[in-house]
């Protein structure tokens, strides 16, 4: 069974109508496909059997409860980036041991929640921040477990420059020319101890040539490391980067990416670490709109839709493509603009696009969004973030309610609580 496929002229989501979920749970929605979660899980696990190997999901990605469950069912474990990540990995059942907290600015306080959590891998990013984890460390009375996080310093192909992260000079990681150093300070520090040592060096990555210089370069510095005497390496960490077509590209090479990965790791003899995000989940997903009104403006038709930047934030921010489609097949077809109802300029989904020619009331889909979708979304010009619906064969569920007004404003207060300096 397809994700998504027609039945009837209706798209479908496995074997719900898309139609009918709009219905009952109203517009806009995200909605996710457990088989396509399930899919691409089992792809990448397959691809790296002949190695010990843990994939642990970037769960920056999307960290809605019903999809990290859903993540754990199938044997998988998480990456988190902050405390509050940490705290959802640990509401939607992870144990400790399945637990990585990366990051580039961990605080103190999300340092202290790690080791007091007891987590698997402490990946630090910085000699500093190093030390103050060895500092926390000896205070709790522990001994906390660090990766370091190596920036390769390599340059590569992505479609957009945010989503570098392992280029000379970008903010993520020990520079390559610091990382020996770091490694043998971090074995000779009394609270922690050095178990893993890896590297991310972006999203999107087309040309496996990059995962093949990055991987080069650590297992050179892991056996620099292993010279100086360091035995209490257990993981080596590529991190994650799949590629993930959205407009009807050629899906993410998995043999080659194996063929490149799997030689490497048997020659370290390490567990091998994974961590991708969007990879798993970005196809499993779609946003559900509805056309508020059709409009003429400077020789343009525009479809005014219910769902903007605020829900997803992609296109605006990363200039990024999302196909989209009606959910009823029709047969006109018309060059649109598909814009949100925010007060932005650049509150769209779809510039100067081919679509079905539709009119006020018909319902759209908006394709590859289970990825920085809902993760992104935010509240801006006052509007309840989305509800989000999981499906699985022929049922489904809400897995996150849509937000209410009160939710908007159930922090705030209409006068503040005075305090003075003395």
């Amino acid at each position: 069974m397809l994700p998504f496929a027609r039945v009837g002229g209706t798209l479908q989501c496995e074997g719900v109508p898309l139609d009918r979920i709009a219905e009952a749970v109203g517009t806009p929605a995200y909605v996710y496909s457990s088989a396509s979660i399930r899919a691409q899980y089992e792809r990448l696990d397959a691809a790296l059997a002949p190695v010990p190997h843990r994939i642990h999901y970037a769960c920056k990605a999307n960290s809605s409860l019903g999809l990290l469950a859903l993540v754990r069912s199938l044997g998988g474990r998480i990456d988190v980036v902050s405390g509050g990540e940490l705290f959802r990995a640990r509401q939607a059942g992870f144990p400790a041991e399945d637990i990585i907290f990366g990051g580039v600015g961990k605080s103190a306080q999300e340092l202290r929640e790690a080791i007091d959590a007891a987590v698997h891998v402490i990946s630090v990013e910085s000699e500093q921040e190093l030390r103050l984890v060895d500092e926390l460390a000896r205070e709790a009375g522990a001994v906390a477990r660090v990766g370091i996080r190596v920036n390769p310093e390599i340059t590569v192909e992505t479609f957009h420059d945010y989503i570098k992260t392992g280029e000379k000079g970008g903010k993520f990681g020990v520079p390559f020319d610091e990382a020996h150093a770091v490694a043998r300070i971090a074995d000779a520090l009394p609270h922690v101890r050095l178990v893993a040592l890896g590297m991310h060096i972006g999203s999107q990555l087309t040309d496996l040539a990059a995962y093949r210089d990055g991987i080069a370069r650590l297992e050179g510095l892991i056996d620099g490391v292993r010279r100086d005497g360091v035995t209490t390496l257990e993981h080596v960490d590529i991190g994650g980067g799949l590629f993930v077509p959205y407009d009807g590209e050629s899906p993410a090479d998995l043999a080659g990416y194996a063929s490149i990965v799997v030689p490497a790791v048997q020659r370290l003899g390490l567990e091998l670490i994974v961590e991708p995000g969007r990879f798993l989940v970005a196809e499993s997903g779609v946003l559900l709109a509805r056309v508020l009104y059709r409009k003429r403006s400077g020789g343009r038709d525009v479809l005014v839709t219910d769902t903007g930047m605020n829900d997803l934030l992609r296109p605006s921010h990363y200039d990024a493509y999302h196909r989209i489609e009606a959910v009823h097949a029709t047969t006109g077809r018309g060059r649109f603009d598909v814009v949100g109802p925010i007060c932005e300029s650049g509150d769209f989904l779809a510039l100067d696009r081919e679509l079905a020619s539709v009119d006020a009331g018909a319902l759209l889909c908006v394709f590859t969004t289970g990825a920085y979708g809902i993760s992104m979304a935010s509240n801006y010009n006052a509007r309840p973030r989305p509800c989000e619906v999981l499906v699985d064969g022929s049922r489904y569920g809400v897995i996150t309610v849509r937000e209410a007004y009160d939710d908007l404003v159930r922090r705030e207060s209409l006068t503040p609580d005075w305090r003075t300096s003395s």
